[in-house]
């Protein structure tokens, strides 16, 4: 991935090798997020049909970052992808409050599968710079945040257009994994 990601993580990790899986519905800013933390800027994106992965190797780091579609008809497969995962980072459009109870539904048959029982969550409330967009308390609200008891989670407010609030995300992304959190 992108330099400053790879120092990041280089820095943190040592030599822990990390699987992360970023979910969330279709829209919600899964991929931009991902480019902007790699590259450092805001890249013109279309849907993503199946999904994207970053492999970097930094330092004896193997860390690997895999950016799956959210649409409707490709969320059945994500499950294929959740073996050997210590992270989650599921992203939610703010903005789009018609679709929060879906993404309710499908963040908490996440956090059903035995596959992803011990994996660490991190929350992105997505879209911050949007009008309408509900606040990190209002998402956590929504989401029934209050329901995760057996796993170590944290929601950020973000905007990845504007790239704010990911770095201090994956601050603590980073050092919960790096304390064994997953």
């Amino acid at each position: 991935m992108g330099i400053v990601f790879t120092r990041l993580f280089s820095s943190l990790f040592g030599n822990k090798e990390a699987r992360i899986l970023v979910l969330g519905l279709d829209n919600a800013g899964k991929t931009t997020i991902l480019y902007r933390l790699q590259m450092g800027e805001v890249v013109s994106t279309i849907p993503t049909i199946g999904f994207n992965v970053e492999t970097m190797q930094y330092n004896n780091i193997k860390f690997q970052v895999w950016d799956l579609g959210g649409q409707t008809s490709i969320r059945p497969y994500w499950r294929c992808y959740f073996p050997n995962t210590q992270a989650i980072i599921y992203v939610v459009d703010s903005s789009d409050t018609d679709r929060l109870v879906v993404a309710k539904e499908e963040f908490h048959a996440i956090l059903e599968e035995e596959e992803l029982k011990g994996a660490v969550v991190l929350l992105f409330a997505n879209k911050q710079d949007l009008p309408g967009a509900l606040d990190d308390a209002a998402i956590t609200e929504a989401l029934e945040l209050h329901r995760i008891k057996n796993r170590q989670w944290a929601i950020f407010k973000t905007s990845a257009i504007k790239g704010e609030g990911l770095f201090e995300g994956l601050d603590w992304l980073s050092n919960t994994l790096k304390s064994g959190g997953a």
